[in-house]
């Protein structure tokens, strides 16, 4: 039997060529992956504007991985430029592109700016991509087809949650926003090939020349409170129960949901940074998403609600202060403005992060808190895993393979945040050691003080809810050493 030759690719109808005479070694794919960059690193930009609107938990999950998404369908663009002589991933790109992602980003409300995200820019883009893919030459680049594919394969999923919300949540897009979205596409060509540089007019980074601001409170749809407040009874029992430690790690990790949020305002207004940097932030984001997403799940093994033990949100005490002002200017009893936070907080907006600020968001974080929790954290993976809670035990594993990247970042970039903010950063592992043991011995106080006053009466409402968590986490997972675990050490914050 023969063997007939290989038969010749197909040629496309209408091949593009992407050299000319006049070319040295520079492909035109390079400028046109350059503007594809800058429009994928501004949809980045655009999710973490408007992502603090997002209230419902699964859509906020979706949202944060949507920011880890898009970092890496950047990081394959950057990388992917790199590799032409010429290719550089910061060259500068049009003004155009960055007139169509600000019209995008200065949405009316949060669903018009999410329709002009997952519709307009991210449709076009995928139309662009595949387009590029069937007429290039499908050999000489295919490299650039085949990454064009592992990114519009991220669009798919993304659009899929997309469509999905919609139908939960119908809307309408408001049509002067629409077409003007609609119009600065059509002036960029729906980017199909890269728009002519002129050094007059060069794009910054989306939303950089405008004045909007981020949603000062991000929206949540749980309560923010439990039915009692039983925490205070796991702070004065951390050290001695490792069912109360379990109970913590569980309503801590869960807690958690609150950084992503606070980071994805660190990414907006630290768009000064290199990209290296928003990407390192973006895998940071999505790590803690996921850690609140692994504590929320493991309460709900437990058989626990988040309408019994609340959502509280790191910045609570703000939220009830800001609620408080607006109860009275408006006439409505306390309770009722905090049924309808959501609403009420909506309309307020929160002041850019300054490079200060933003420098210690990030000593704090990583060189403190996340620093300072190890040994704690390595303790109860070690006891939960001797009690045969191995669910329990595995949490707890993947968040010290997370936090050991987050602690790297910090000490990768604390050097030139504190640079742009002008801090002397010479000494950061010391005062982080200062902080770390300052909030030791607060922490001890608290709980020793907690240890002496809390009541143990069975009968009292908050002692009584406490230990119906406990008995009920005990039915559905005893623990082997529950009586025989050790003290362990006290809790560092």
């Amino acid at each position: 039997m023969s063997l007939s030759p290989l038969a010749p690719p197909l040629k496309p109808a209408a091949r593009k060529v992407l050299v000319d005479a006049q070319a040295k070694q520079k492909p035109r794919t390079v400028d046109q992956l350059c503007d594809w960059q800058y429009v994928e690193k501004s949809i980045h930009r655009l999710i973490c504007a408007w992502g603090r609107d997002v209230s419902a938990w699964d859509d906020k999950s979706t949202i944060h991985r949507h920011v880890w998404d898009q970092a890496e369908c950047v990081r394959r663009l950057r990388e992917r430029t790199e590799q032409f002589p010429g290719g550089k991933p910061d060259a500068p790109v049009s003004g155009q592109l960055e007139r169509l992602v600000n019209t995008v980003l200065l949405a009316p409300t949060h669903h018009d700016a999410l329709d002009g995200i997952y519709v307009h820019l991210l449709k076009t883009l995928v139309a662009a991509y595949g387009e590029y893919s069937v007429t290039v030459h499908p050999i000489h680049d295919a490299p650039t087809i085949a990454l064009l594919h592992e990114i519009n394969q991220i669009k798919s999923q993304q659009w899929l949650w997309y469509r999905d919300y919609r139908r939960r949540y119908p809307h309408e897009t408001d049509p002067v926003y629409r077409q003007k979205v609609e119009a600065a596409l059509a002036d960029c060509g729906h980017l199909k090939s890269a728009l002519p540089l002129n050094a007059a007019d060069t794009a910054q980074p989306a939303g950089v020349a405008t004045d909007f601001k981020l949603r000062r409170f991000f929206a949540r749809d749980e309560p923010t409170r439990a039915k009692q407040p039983f925490m205070d009874y796991v702070r004065a029992d951390f050290t001695t129960s490792i069912e109360a430690r379990r109970l913590f790690w569980a309503y801590g990790y869960m807690m958690e949901k609150n950084i992503p949020d606070d980071q994805l305002a660190w990414i907006y207004y630290g768009h000064y940074m290199p990209w290296q940097w928003h990407h390192d932030i973006s895998r940071h984001l999505w790590d803690e998403s996921r850690h609140g997403d692994s504590g929320y799940s493991r309460l709900c093994d437990f058989g626990i609600g988040l309408d019994e033990v609340g959502f509280g949100p790191y910045d609570l005490q703000d939220r009830d202060k800001a609620l408080e002002e607006i109860a009275k200017e408006r006439g409505i009893s306390i309770p009722e403005a905090r049924e309808r936070h959501n609403e009420l907080l909506a309309p307020l907006r929160m002041e850019p992060i300054s490079k200060a600020l933003l420098y210690q968001h990030v000593f704090m974080i990583g060189m403190v808190a996340e620093t300072g929790h190890f040994v704690v954290k390595n303790e109860g993976y070690v006891d939960f895993k001797e009690g045969q809670d191995l669910e329990s035990a595995e949490m707890m594993l993947f968040d010290i393979i997370d936090e050991t990247a987050h602690v790297q970042y910090a000490h990768r970039w604390l050097p030139m945040l504190a640079e742009h903010a002008g801090i002397d950063n010479s000494d950061y592992r010391e005062r982080a050691a200062k902080v770390r043991e300052e909030s030791q011995a607060k922490a001890n106080h608290d709980a020793g003080k907690l240890q002496r006053e809390l009541s143990r009466t069975p009968g009292d409402p908050s002692f009584d809810f406490y230990q119906s968590l406990l008995s009920r986490i005990r039915a559905s997972y005893p623990l082997t050493n529950a009586t025989t675990c050790p003290p362990r050490s006290p809790k560092p914050m």
